[in-house]
């Protein structure tokens, strides 16, 4: 198993240290009663989260079919479960998430203009094309990026099962469930697909450069998104007051990253120096006695793999 550089011993003694069995687990969710402003009087707060409904599904889909190619190179046992299991956890994420978007969707804020947009974006990230070698490196370019992208569902897993500010902002039951569901599976699976790239290649130079870009890239995105659904939001389009709807949204988005509604946009630049550590491991990552928890007491539908 190829663990990084120098740091690779450190990186193999936490790989060592950190095993935990990952499964696919389905939720009962049920969202016949979901308001479009389902954290009450928060619309930007509401899409906040709704960016997340949009956009981790679309990424993880990519980051499965990705860690399916990885699967053949894949020499050691328990990454081999760890990486199935993961991929099971995405696919259910995705389902879930998946009925948010429909409940949006039938009350007057149709995403699939934004999903469309997405998938172009990774159509052109997984494009596979040259022979052996150059489909090889650009495997290990997206499990290097998709690596850096777990890092923060990680620290937001950690945000969403913690945080009493989310938990008292009147956000409705089934979705705080969905986000502290989604959010311990991420903490739980939280270095597998790190493991994978370290196992496939190990780049740290690689690892560097996909954390800076996809970083900027997942900033970006979620901007631009979150300013998409606020502006097609039916409550915002219905009014003409300038305050209410250039204003308003900017200063409520503010508070409720002050009453830590919503996590802070500073993460893109706290978590970069601390993934970037060259001895950095995921299993450093605090969340998992908390993920343990929570999934231990969640509402589980089905729990055969």
């Amino acid at each position: 198993m190829r663990l990084a550089g120098k740091p690779e011993d450190s990186t193999r003694q936490r790989y060592a240290a950190e095993a935990h069995a990952i499964r696919a687990r389905d939720m009962d969710f049920r969202w016949d009663d979901v308001p479009m402003h389902y954290i009450p009087g928060q619309m930007v707060a509401t899409h906040v989260y709704n960016c997340m409904h949009l956009l981790l599904p679309e990424g993880e889909k990519a980051m499965s079919k990705a860690l399916a190619q990885a699967l053949p190179l894949i020499d050691d046992p328990r990454l081999y479960e760890e990486v199935v299991g993961f991929i099971g956890q995405e696919a259910t994420h995705a389902d879930n998430h998946g009925g948010v978007l429909d409940r949006l969707a039938e009350l007057g804020l149709d995403p699939e203009p934004v999903v469309t947009r997405l998938n172009r974006i990774l159509d052109v990230i997984m494009a596979d094309f040259g022979g052996d070698q150059v489909r090889h490196r650009l495997l290990c370019e997206r499990l290097a990026l998709f690596s850096a992208l777990e890092h923060y569902t990680a620290v937001w897993g950690k945000f969403f099962l913690e945080s009493e500010g989310l938990a008292g902002s009147g956000i409705h039951p089934m979705l705080l469930d969905l986000l502290r569901w989604h959010g311990a599976e991420e903490v739980e699976h939280r270095s597998v697909v790190f493991d994978a790239y370290q196992h496939i290649d190990g780049s740290y130079a690689r690892r560097a450069r996909m954390a800076v870009l996809g970083s900027a890239a997942l900033f970006a995105t979620g901007m631009a998104t979150l300013a998409w659904l606020v502006a097609n939001d039916p409550a915002r389009r219905r009014s003409r007051n300038p305050f209410r709807r250039y204003l308003a949204p900017v200063l409520e988005g503010i508070s409720a990253t002050r009453r830590k509604v919503i996590p802070n946009l500073t993460s893109f630049l706290t978590e970069v120096p601390v993934y970037l550590k060259p001895g950095f491991h995921p299993s450093q990552l605090d969340g998992m006695e908390l993920a343990v928890r929570y999934l231990a007491t969640a509402p589980i539908k089905d729990t055969a793999c």
